[in-house]
């Protein structure tokens, strides 16, 4: 039955025209916007997914800046720890030619002095953006790093690389009220001995780093890394600086050996180490008073104030060496500290581009499949037009029944 009010074959071929129009609208907006899934209506959840990618990748980019300025600062912090270990090397040269007999020991002092007070200039100098970690500043031992973004199922949170600061200032510490050793007597007479023990350290049987976890700074009543210990014998002055891991028989070696070094004779007083106890009898009949004290080494170069050529030279060169591995040590921290920085940067830059490269999977626009979907739709699109003349043409065909 044919009808002129309703053309059924129009009707097909306008709604075929449609479909291939819709298509060839979207072909072109993929083609003009490079995006497959510009909108969250072309597909929800990949457009959702990609999003979030988004976000992170823009998160990764303020972690690399923070990463950039981590790694400046920890290369001014080792510069300085690299210029000081130099200047504390030329340092130690002149206190062993001071150990001759034959040498002007004042003048030896004075290049002494200028030397402490470059290194001083340079520990106070070495700071980015405000941030000094080598003089001491930094009260809580250490500095954060954001590193990393971590996605998981229960959210995001965020990693740090923790950085150590040190102190290689020349501040002396506070006395410590305990730990540091007590007396048994007040003076040593004759052969009655006198001894040194009590040695107490933060967290357990052996010295704690300052930046240990379980090391207090506010706790005068226990020995960390860097604390000070003294003890006088008449006129002659040990001293020994406590290592981290040092047990009480490491103090008092530390003690004889410095006291020996000091000029303390061998036969005036005998020094001898039982299981943690220094024990020092005098040999002659007059009586030399004895005196010991602690104190909390707040700077890894406090020493330098006391450094004297002329008047103790061995007790000079063994504190020399202390702090020269003190600035060492810190130089080292920095340097492996900077070298992880390094390593998360370069890979946070790799896994950027990674998130970047499953972003374009999932919502670019593949150019050579919708170059060739486009003349297909182009070649559809003029057939449709051509169906849909005839089909308009059909009703005109009736008019022949009433001629």
């Amino acid at each position: 039955m044919s009808s002129i009010l309703t053309n059924t074959s129009a009707m097909v071929a306008l709604q075929t025209m449609k479909g291939i129009n819709a298509s060839l609208n979207k072909t072109q907006a993929d083609i003009s916007t490079g995006k497959t899934i510009a909108s969250a209506k072309d597909n929800a959840a990949v457009w959702a997914i990609s999003k979030v990618m988004e976000s992170d990748v823009e998160g990764f980019k303020g972690i690399s800046d923070s990463l950039s300025v981590g790694s400046a600062t920890l290369t001014v912090a080792r510069n300085a720890s690299e210029t000081v270990t130099k200047l504390l090397t030329e340092m130690k040269g002149k206190i062993v030619a001071a150990q001759a007999e034959n040498v002007d020991r004042g003048k030896i002092q004075t290049d002494i002095d200028a030397l402490t007070k470059q290194i001083e200039s340079t520990v106070g100098a070495a700071q980015f953006n405000g941030l000094n970690l080598v003089d001491g500043s930094q009260t809580s031992g250490s500095v954060n790093v954001l590193s990393s973004l971590d996605r998981s199922q229960t959210g995001v949170t965020s990693s740090n690389i923790t950085v150590q600061a040190q102190n290689l200032s020349t501040s002396a510490g506070a006395a410590l009220t305990a730990g540091g050793g007590t007396l048994s007597g007040a003076s040593v007479v004759n052969l009655t001995p006198v001894t040194l023990d009590g040695f107490t350290f933060q967290g357990g049987a052996g010295a704690l780093a300052k930046n240990d976890a379980g090391a207090d700074p506010a706790d005068t009543t226990g020995l960390v890394a860097g604390d000070q210990i003294k003890l006088k014998i008449g006129s002659v002055e040990g001293k020994y600086v406590v290592q981290k891991g040092d047990t009480g028989d490491a103090l008092v070696a530390g003690l004889k050996a410095s006291l020996t070094a000091g000029g303390l004779s061998d036969t005036d007083f005998t020094l001898t180490l039982n299981a943690g106890q220094l024990e020092v009898a005098n040999n002659t009949n007059q009586a030399a008073d004895i005196t010991s004290s602690a104190a909390r080494g707040t700077g890894g170069l406090s020493g330098l104030a006391t450094l004297n050529v002329v008047n103790a030279p061995a007790t000079a060169l063994q504190d020399i060496e202390g702090m020269l591995q003190t600035s060492i040590d810190a130089a080292a921290s920095f340097g492996s500290s900077q070298k992880r920085i390094e390593i998360q940067n370069e890979f946070v830059g790799k896994l950027t581009d990674s998130l970047k490269t499953g972003i374009g999977v999932m919502v670019d626009t593949d150019m050579e499949e919708a170059s060739a979907r486009l003349q297909a739709l182009q070649v559809q699109q003029q057939l449709a037009t051509q169906a849909l003349s005839i089909a308009n043409q059909q009703p005109q065909g009736l008019l022949s029944l009433f001629r």
